[in-house]
């Protein structure tokens, strides 16, 4: 099967090896993502919310970069960096897939690259 590999055009993907997402046949995966912009300026500092809200649009960019769209995520991961922040980040995850329901599992790790990323978020799509 034909891999294409996706990249968001941050040049940490170049530097540590790795791509946005990587589409081989149906299936997608969405490496973790982050809210930073393409220039590296972290979004919604502070607020988990906000952060996981931007990161469900990177990822949904990504996937429409595939071929594919976020109906077609079927398993996400969230990773916090704090606990009291799974509510917010639930509320978001519930606004985008609230419909489609993915399998999901949320995590609280000890921390981000940067002290000011409260969330990393993983999909997995798969096409009809």
């Amino acid at each position: 099967m034909k891999r294409q590999n996706i990249s968001s055009g941050a040049p940490w993907e170049s530097r540590v090896g790795y791509s946005r997402a990587v589409r081989i046949g149906q299936t997608i995966e969405v490496s973790g993502t982050v809210a930073s912009d393409a220039e590296g300026k972290l979004i919604g500092t502070g607020d988990a919310y906000a952060q996981a809200m931007y990161i469900f649009q990177k990822i949904g960019t990504a996937l429409s970069q595939a071929g594919a769209g976020l109906e077609d995520v079927i398993r996400t991961r969230v990773y916090l960096t704090r606990l009291e922040d799974w509510d917010a980040v639930g509320a978001a995850h519930a606004e985008v897939f609230g419909d489609i329901r993915p399998a999901s599992t949320m995590l609280v790790i000890s921390a981000l690259v940067n002290p000011d990323m409260l969330v990393e978020i993983e999909a997995s799509a798969v096409l009809p």
